[in-house]
């Protein structure tokens, strides 16, 4: 039979669909899961991110005066979650501790006690908002005269503040806050919230290898004398690549949580302290504004370090030997200021 042309046509178009849909379920079958299986063999590496701080924040810090007497420290509250602790001498051959905090969401700290006029530079060299329950004469001039952001409990006591009661000690030790307080004093004094400044110190997201630093020893056990009546110590932990706090032999507890304290980097280094001149409580003057040697401890060992703070708002500068500024492993840090002539006990 012979087919007419339009037949021959419509045959036509009709075999070249067959041909072209075919090629496209063989194209689908050979070659399109290839490609998706090559798509999916590419492994998403995940870009580290630090966990102490968010560097994108620019949340202010605030600095939190803590009662370091023997008979609050079973007490303390809160501490693990400062990213910065300094320890300093004061009176009477005890210590005080300001810690530190940004971004942090705390139920309890403390216990708070009174101001000292050189707290006030590390709270400035932070730009932090200093909380505090009074203050020296000297660090009640100083508070209005550098125009300090802080909160007082002496006179908010009842409203960003609380006394707890059920502790067994003197009414002085039993002062505490937490930062939904402390946000919102911030907010009724309509204090900046937003900080100027970058971090005190460069953080390493990776492991910084230490023991292939200039200088560098082994620091398992630290001990650090303030005074006859104050050692601070640490025991480096292996495992968890942190330094485990005591005082006094005994370790350092959060009464919350009841677990020890830790630091993942130390810094300490001595400056010179002197009785104020005619203070009758022994009150003191520190040499903080200079320069002079110190260590940078961390991951079991430590390293020299050179310090240096130019002024009191002036950010303390901290450098290796080779003139370098250092960095710091991720993770908190106590900064030990120490008297000059006190025994420092590194192994």
């Amino acid at each position: 039979m012979k087919l007419k042309p339009k037949a021959k046509v419509f045959i036509g178009i009709v075999v070249l669909l067959v041909v072209i849909l075919g090629g496209l379920g063989v194209y689908a079958v050979f070659f399109k899961p290839q490609e998706k299986q090559e798509e999916e063999s590419i492994p998403v590496v995940k870009e580290k991110q630090l966990q102490i701080l968010d560097l994108n924040s620019k949340s202010r810090p605030v600095a939190v005066m803590i009662n370091n007497l023997a008979a609050a420290r079973p007490y303390h509250s809160g501490l693990q979650d400062a990213y910065l602790v300094y320890e300093i001498i004061v009176e009477g051959g005890i210590t005080r501790l300001m810690a530190v905090y940004k971004d942090a969401n705390v139920d309890k700290i403390g216990s708070i006690r009174s101001a000292r006029h050189y707290f006030l530079d590390y709270a400035l060299e932070n730009d932090a908002i200093f909380v505090h329950w009074g203050f020296s004469d000297q660090a009640s001039n100083d508070i209005k005269t550098l125009s300090i952001d802080n909160i007082d409990g002496l006179y908010y006591g009842n409203t960003y503040f609380w006394r707890d009661d059920a502790l067994n000690v003197s009414l002085e030790h039993k002062a505490f806050t937490n930062t939904e307080k402390i946000n919102e004093a911030i907010n009724k004094f309509g204090y900046r919230n937003t900080t100027k400044k970058d971090p005190l110190i460069s953080y390493s997201v990776d492991e910084i290898d230490m023991a292939s630093m200039e200088g560098a020893t082994l620091a398992n056990n630290v001990s650090i004398k303030y005074s006859s009546s104050v050692t601070t110590s640490y025991e480096y932990d292996a495992e968890s690549k942190t330094y485990k706090r005591s005082v006094n032999g005994q370790p350092h507890t959060d009464y919350i949580t009841k677990e020890q304290y830790t630091a993942k980097n130390i810094i300490t280094y001595q400056v010179n302290n002197t009785t104020i001149s005619g203070d009758t409580k022994g009150r003191q003057n520190i040499d903080n504004i200079g320069s002079g040697e110190g260590y940078f401890i961390s991951n079991g060992y430590a390293v020299p370090i050179t310090w240096e703070k130019k002024s009191r708002s002036n950010k303390t500068i901290y450098k290796y030997k080779n003139g370098a500024e250092i960095n710091i492993n991720d993770g908190n840090t106590y900064i030990q200021i120490q008297p000059v002539g006190q025994t420092l006990s590194i192994s």
